[in-house]
C-alpha cells in the first residue's frame, strides 16, 4: 500500500494554485515530519498578517502556541477539543509552522461562504408602528407587525445572536452604523423609536467584511424591534467560528441566527460548528441557519447542484491525461507517489462504465466541486483526489491532498474551483481517482451560489446513484433550524436558488480527534422552514426598485430568528425545540413544493405564537410601509437581483412625481469586491454598466487615464494593486451624466 506520509509542498509559498500538468506533486519528507498540506484554490486574509491556516497537532496543541508565536504567527483561536490552532501567518511562515514539534499538518483555510447575492419621535413601544429608513417587507409578509400588535409583543426580553462576516467594517457602504441608529434601521443612543441598547458587539475583526451582519441585525430589528442584539464574526476559521457561537450563546443570546459555512464542513456528519450549535441550543438558545444559495436547475426544471453514489465504483481505467500526470509526478517524486493510474470513478450506475461526469459552465464563471466522502473525521482511510479536464481530455485542474495519512489533513475533502476564462460556455469533466483506500459512498456539491452551472451529464436519480440535495454542514445538523428563502414578493414559492435538502449522516458528530462511531445512516430533513428574501434595508445587496434588497437564504435565517424572539417575549420559558414546533407546526404551505424545497413552509409569525402560548391569535392590524427610496433611481427590470433568480416580479414602477434628470444617470449592474484575489500577477474583472435611460453609451476611465467609449460589460484583466473605473453614461442627445459612477477595488495577490 503505498501512502504520502510526510508529503511537502515543493513550492516556495504556501498559498499557490492547484497542480498544472507538468508540476510535481509532492516530495517525500522524512518520516514522522508534518505534512504542510497543497493550499487550496484561496485562502482567507488577515490583514498584514497574510492568510489564516489551521495548524493540527497529534497531542499538546495549547502547549505548543508559544512556539507558533515565536514564527511569527498571530494566534487566532485554540481548540483543545480538536488539537487545533488557527493562527494568521504571512505565507513564507507558513513552512516553520509545520516544523513546530507535534505538529501533524497545516492547512490554509478556505475562504467561507456567505448565503448571500415612520416617524420620527421617541416611541417606547414597537406596538405602535415606527419605521426606520428602510423595512424589510418580511415584516408584512410572514405577518410580524400583526403578531406585535395582537399579542403586545416586540421582543422585550430577549436578547438574539449574529454571526456573519462584519458588522461595522466597510467604508465603502452607504450607510454606516451611526447612521442606521438614527434613522431607526437599528437600536442603540439616538434611536428615534426608543430603542436605546447599542448591538453588543463581541468580534468584528473581518476587516474586508461588506457588513452583511449590520444587514442581518437590521432584518431581526424591523420584525422584533424590541430584542437586543449581539454580533460576533464567523470569519475567523471553522473552530474561530464555533468558538465564537459558544460565545454569544455564554453571554445570553436566547436566539441565534448565521449566514456563513464553510466548505469543509462535512456532508456526512455534524463537524465543529455543527457540535457548536448543538451545544448552544441544549443551553437554550434557538438556532437558526440559512440553508444556503447552492440549487441549480437546469433547462428541463430539474435540481442538478449535486451527485451522490453508494459507494466508490472502479471504472478500471482514468484518461489518458490523468495516467500521464500520474507518470510525470512518479518520475519526479518516486514510485507510490503518483495516482492510481486504473482506478477513477465510474459515474454511470448499471451496464457500461463512464470515467468523466460532463458539467457545463457558463462564460466567465467560476466552478466549485466539492467532494467529500462518508468516512469520519481522524479516520479517514480512503484517499480520492479530483481532477477537472477540458472537452479534449486536457487537465484543468486538480486537488490532491492527503486525506488518509496520520500527518494529512484527515479529512474526507477535495475541492476544486476553475474559472472559465475561455470567453465562451465551457463543457467541461469531472474526474475522481481513488489513490489509495477501500469504496466509500461519495458526494460532490456544486456550490455555485445559484448559478454558472446550466448542466450536467447525469441529471437525475438512477440506480441508487442521487441527485439534487445541497444543505450540508451546520445547516444540516438536527438541531438547527434550517432556513430556505421565498422572495419578498412571491410567498408562494422558494428562491430557485434555496437549498434543497435531505441530509443524510452516516458517522455520529465529531467530537474531538478519535473518529466517531458510524451511524444507520440518520436522515434528517431539510430545509425546516422558508422565510423572506429581498427585503429592504439601507444599503447591503442590490438596487431593485428604489430600494437596497438583501437577497439568498442569509437574509432568511434573521427573518425566521426575529419570529422567534417575538415567540420568546410571549412565553420567556418555551424551550429552542418548542419555539422550533411551534414554526414548523404553524408554516404556510406553499403550493405543491415538496419539504425538500420548502421544509414545514413559510413561517407566519401570529400562528406561531398563537401554537406556542396554545391561544388563539386574536387579530391584529398591519399598516403600510413607507416605500423604501435609498438607492437613487429604479435599476432596469431584473438588474441587481441574486445571480440566477429569476426577475422581480410585481416591483413599484418609477413614481410618477420623480422626474429624470435632464441627463441620464449612471449606475454599476455589476462590480467587483472591494479586494479581488489572485495567485497570479493580474486578475480577471467584470464590471456592468446600466443608465435610467434607454439607447445610452458609456464612457470610461481607468486608473486615472484618458475617458473611452466602452461596453456596457467591460471585461479585463487589472494588475495587482488599487484601481478605480470611471463611468458615465451618454444619451442620444449628447447629454452627459454629472455625476459619474465610481468602482474602486484592490487586486491581491496570495500565492
Amino acid at each position: 500500500m503505498t501512502c504520502r506520509a510526510g508529503l511537502l509542498l515543493l513550492a516556495g509559498l504556501a498559498i499557490a494554485p492547484a497542480l498544472k500538468p507538468g508540476s510535481a506533486a509532492a516530495a517525500v519528507g522524512p518520516t514522522g515530519q508534518a505534512s504542510l498540506s497543497p493550499a487550496l484554490p484561496g485562502a482567507v486574509l488577515r490583514g498584514e498578517n497574510g492568510v489564516l491556516a489551521y495548524v493540527r497537532f497529534d497531542r499538546g496543541a495549547a502547549a505548543g502556541v508559544d512556539a507558533l508565536r515565536a514564527t511569527g504567527a498571530e494566534v487566532v483561536d485554540v481548540s483543545r477539543r480538536y488539537q487545533t490552532v488557527t493562527v494568521a501567518a504571512k505565507p513564507d511562515e507558513l513552512r516553520d509552522l509545520a516544523e513546530a514539534a507535534h505538529v501533524a499538518n497545516v492547512t490554509p483555510v478556505h475562504p467561507p461562504v456567505v448565503t448571500a447575492t415612520e416617524t420620527s419621535g421617541a416611541i417606547a413601544s414597537a406596538l405602535l408602528p415606527c419605521f426606520g429608513e428602510a423595512t424589510s417587507e418580511g415584516d408584512l409578509e410572514l405577518e410580524a407587525m400583526a403578531a406585535r400588535d395582537g399579542f403586545k409583543v416586540d421582543g422585550s426580553g430577549v436578547t438574539v445572536g449574529i454571526l456573519s462576516d462584519s458588522f461595522n467594517r466597510d467604508g465603502a457602504a452607504d450607510t454606516q452604523a451611526p447612521a442606521d441608529i438614527a434613522s431607526g434601521d437599528l437600536p442603540g443612543k439616538g434611536n428615534p423609536c426608543g430603542f436605546t441598547t447599542p448591538v453588543q458587539i463581541f468580534d468584528d475583526s473581518d476587516a474586508n467584511g461588506e457588513d452583511e451582519g449590520r444587514a442581518m441585525a437590521q432584518i431581526v430589528h424591523d420584525l422584533a424591534p424590541g430584542a437586543d442584539l449581539s454580533f460576533a464574526s464567523a470569519f475567523g476559521g471553522e473552530l474561530s467560528f464555533a468558538d465564537n457561537i459558544k460565545e454569544l450563546a455564554g453571554a445570553g443570546a436566547d436566539v441565534i441566527a448565521d449566514d456563513v459555512f464553510y466548505t469543509e464542513e462535512p456532508f456526512f456528519q455534524d463537524g465543529p460548528v455543527a457540535v457548536a450549535v448543538d451545544e448552544a441550543v441544549k443551553g437554550g438558545a434557538a438556532y437558526f441557519s440559512a440553508a444556503g444559495n447552492d440549487n441549480l436547475v437546469d433547462s428541463a426544471g430539474r435540481d442538478i447542484a449535486s451527485w451522490e453514489a453508494p459507494q466508490f465504483r472502479d471504472s478500471g481505467v482514468c484518461p489518458a491525461s490523468i495516467v500521464a500526470f500520474s507518470a510525470e509526478i512518479e518520475a519526479e517524486s518516486g514510485p507510490g507517489t503518483g495516482l492510481k493510474p486504473n482506478g477513477c470513478m465510474d459515474f454511470k450506475p448499471g451496464l457500461g462504465s463512464d470515467d468523466t461526469f460532463g458539467i457545463t459552465i457558463s462564460q466567465g464563471e467560476t466552478l466549485t466541486v466539492d467532494l467529500q466522502w462518508a468516512e469520519p473525521w481522524e479516520g479517514v482511510g480512503t484517499d480520492l483526489d479530483a481532477f477537472l479536464l477540458d472537452q479534449k481530455g486536457n487537465l484543468l485542474e486538480s486537488s490532491l491532498k492527503d486525506n488518509a495519512s496520520p500527518g494529512g489533513t484527515q479529512r474526507p475533502y477535495e475541492l476544486i474551483e476553475w474559472p472559465n476564462d475561455t470567453g465562451a460556455v465551457a463543457h467541461v469533466q469531472l474526474v475522481i481517482n481513488r489513490f489509495s483506500g477501500s469504496n466509500p459512498r461519495l458526494k460532490f456539491a456544486l456550490l455555485e451560489n445559484g448559478e454558472d452551472v446550466t448542466a450536467t451529464e447525469y441529471p437525475e436519480s438512477s440506480g441508487g446513484d442521487a441527485v439534487g440535495p445541497t444543505v450540508f454542514g451546520h445547516s444540516g445538523a438536527a438541531s438547527a433550524v434550517s432556513v430556505g428563502a421565498a422572495r419578498y414578493n412571491s410567498d408562494k414559492a422558494p428562491e430557485p436558488y434555496s437549498s434543497r435538502g435531505p441530509v443524510k449522516h452516516y458517522f455520529g458528530p465529531v467530537a474531538g480527534t478519535t473518529p466517531a462511531a458510524p451511524l444507520g445512516p440518520e436522515v434528517i430533513g431539510k430545509p425546516d422552514l422558508t422565510a423572506t428574501d429581498g427585503g429592504a434595508n439601507t444599503f447591503f445587496g442590490a438596487c431593485v426598485a428604489h430600494a437596497w434588497r438583501f437577497f439568498g437564504t442569509s437574509a432568511a435565517a434573521p427573518h425566521a430568528a426575529a419570529v422567534a424572539a417575538l415567540e420568546l417575549d410571549a412565553d420567556p420559558a418555551a424551550t429552542p425545540a418548542k419555539v422550533s414546533k411551534a414554526l414548523t407546526d404553524s408554516a404556510a404551505p406553499m403550493g405543491s413544493f415538496p419539504p425538500a424545497a420548502v421544509g414545514a413552509g413559510l413561517v407566519n409569525a401570529p400562528e406561531a405564537i398563537a401554537a406556542l402560548a396554545a391561544t388563539p391569535f386574536p387579530g391584529g392590524a398591519q399598516s403600510a410601509q413607507p416605500v423604501p427610496g435609498n438607492c437613487g433611481l429604479s435599476s432596469p427590470p431584473g438588474s441587481g437581483r441574486l445571480p440566477g433568480s429569476p426577475p422581480p416580479s410585481g416591483e413599484e414602477p418609477i413614481s410618477s412625481e420623480v422626474l429624470p434628470p435632464a441627463a441620464p444617470h449612471t449606475f454599476f449592474l455589476q462590480r467587483p469586491r472591494r479586494v479581488v484575489r489572485t495567485h497570479g500577477q493580474s486578475a480577471k474583472v467584470v464590471l456592468r454598466f446600466g443608465s435610467n435611460e434607454t439607447g445610452v453609451s458609456f464612457a470610461c476611465r481607468i486608473d486615472g487615464g484618458l475617458f473611452r467609449r466602452c461596453p456596457e460589460r467591460l471585461a479585463r484583466r487589472f494588475g495587482v494593486g488599487s484601481h478605480a473605473v470611471v463611468v458615465v453614461a451618454r444619451d442620444a442627445a449628447g447629454n452627459g451624466d454629472r455625476t459619474p459612477a465610481t468602482s474602486r477595488f484592490k487586486v491581491k495577490h496570495v500565492g
